[in-house]
């Protein structure tokens, strides 16, 4: 049974590792900013499940939850204030190719070379019990804590300024039957003016 499940694990390591690179190749192939950034979100999951592959359970939902947030507001930014959104003219997203390329090229041999050639050292004692546990304390060390109240502190905060923000709501302009329109706001300022 072990030895099914490390063939399972190799197979979804490498599924996830081409996928990430293939999604990640589309970014710079695709000429609508929504869908590079789509190709972009598909990469990092792909990075996000291989972080789970590793048994590091609370990095890759970290890692996956932040980068559906941030992929999902910046694809609407892209749609609000870029040119082409939808890839309806042609556009490139790389500038400079033949020394991207030659870059690129450079820092993946110089990274492949690093793997290969490192004198990777041999385990040492055992996995811990709890390795998010031990993740966080190497993070943080004793301030975890501190950390994790403020980061409550932080999205009360920032859920209060967005209430604060808004002086009126739906209720404020229509009253309870919102299906009753008025012909003009009973409230002055706002859309209705």
């Amino acid at each position: 049974m072990s030895e099914v499940m490390a063939v399972l694990d190799d197979v979804i390591f490498w599924v996830l590792a081409l996928s990430a690179v293939a999604s990640g190749v589309m970014v710079f192939r695709f000429d609508s900013m929504a869908r590079a950034t789509y190709a972009l979100l598909t990469s990092l999951l792909c990075v996000g499940g291989e972080v789970l592959l590793l048994g590091l359970d609370y990095l890759g939902v970290v890692i996956v939850l932040m980068m559906t947030i941030e992929m999902a507001i910046m694809a609407v930014f892209m749609v609000m204030y870029m040119m082409n959104p939808a890839g309806l003219m042609p556009m490139t997203m790389v500038h400079n190719k033949k020394g991207a390329a030659v870059i690129c090229a450079t820092v993946f041999a110089f990274l492949a070379a690093g793997i290969v050639l490192a004198p990777w050292p041999s385990r040492r004692g055992r996995p811990s019990a709890d390795p998010t546990m031990d993740l966080g304390m190497s993070l943080m060390g004793p301030q975890m804590l501190t950390m994790m109240t403020l980061g409550l502190a932080l999205f009360a905060t920032i859920v209060a300024t967005v209430v604060l923000a808004t002086r009126r709501g739906r209720y404020d302009r229509f009253g309870d039957d919102l299906k009753a329109r008025t012909a003009e706001d009973p409230v002055r300022g706002g859309l209705g003016r």
